[in-house]
């Protein structure tokens, strides 16, 4: 009895001294054509808080996409999980995209420009949540970070950089595909409709096979043409402030040499490597390549928030 008092008493101690979280919530800030959107959780008296960018495509604020057959919930998991070691978050919609399609009518009528200035934007949004303000750029959403530091907000920290490009997105692309088992026909198609794509041309959907249309549609090569024209590690030599990067060994996306890179541009960042981690922030289920993808449930890799948090304290704005 006197054994469960004090572990009741403890419990009730260790509850008065962990930070206070929030629920949930949409915020908006204004968009070209409509709002762009958000979710927040607040933390009372947090220190710092990031601003998750999601990768590409349609790509959810949870990290999620329905169309791709992607449920992670990863971006949820990150921004519930750091709210319990006291950081708070944002966690938002790409304009054009879900609770940001008011925002714009065509959402493949963007550029990494607009979209690093929705970013810089966001970052004031949560400096009303804490003084030091991190962009935490996933994948694709890692080059958009790069792009919105080099013109910083005054609130922001630096960068959390997961599974980020270190290279040219089309040279990912061609390599994804070089290690997909079948793809051997259509690879040197693909190379040349890069290859144009990195030169600002277009070509003919219609013309192309039918496993590359849906990739190459009109629309998608108008900001593929864009994409495909940053060179990632280039970006990140012009930001001098703090910087993580992390990255999974057993990622099939971006690799190793993509964090390589990064570290070099990026000579005073602190790496974090996540042992067995799949693109998606997950340890890697033996036997079954999709399930990291797929399966909610699945936790983040262990070390990834621990991590985070412990490079996050190292900062601090006076």
């Amino acid at each position: 009895m006197r054994r469960s008092v004090r572990n009741r008493c403890a419990l009730c101690l260790m509850s008065l001294l962990l930070p206070i979280a929030a629920a949930a919530e949409p915020v908006h800030i204004p968009g070209p054509q409509g709002h762009f959107e958000a979710e927040m959780i607040a933390v009372e008296g947090a220190d710092h808080a990031v601003v998750i960018i999601p990768g590409s495509g349609p790509t959810d604020r949870d990290g999620n996409s329905a169309s791709m057959g992607m449920m992670s919930d990863s971006y949820k998991m990150l921004a519930e999980d750091l709210s319990r070691l006291g950081v708070a978050s944002l966690r938002i919609d790409k304009r054009g995209f879900f609770g940001s399609a008011s925002a714009l009518s065509d959402p493949n009528d963007v550029t990494i420009k607009a979209y690093a200035e929705d970013a810089r934007r966001w970052v004031e949004k949560a400096s009303d949540l804490a003084p030091c303000v991190w962009l935490a750029g996933h994948s694709e959403g890692g080059l958009v970070a790069l792009v919105a530091a080099v013109e910083p907000p005054e609130a922001l920290c630096g960068l959390v950089l997961m599974a980020a490009p270190g290279r040219p997105i089309g040279q990912l692309m061609i390599e994804q595909f070089e290690a997909t088992p079948g793809a051997a026909p259509i690879l040197p198609q693909l190379r040349s409709v890069v290859a144009d794509l990195e030169a600002g041309r277009y070509q003919d959907p219609e013309q192309l096979s039918p496993i590359l249309r849906p990739l190459f549609s009109t629309g998608l090569q108008r900001y593929m043409i864009d994409l495909f024209s940053h060179d990632p590690a280039a970006i990140a030599a012009k930001w001098q402030g703090p910087a993580l990067i992390v990255q999974g060994d057993a990622d099939v996306q971006v690799r190793m040499v993509d964090a390589d890179l990064l570290q070099t541009a990026l000579p005073q960042a602190q790496r974090l490597v996540l042992s067995g981690a799949t693109h998606m922030l997950k340890a890697d289920v033996a036997g079954q390549p999709a399930a990291t993808y797929t399966d909610r449930t699945l936790p983040l890799h262990e070390d990834l928030v621990p991590g985070i948090v412990r490079f996050l304290e190292e900062f601090s704005k006076p």
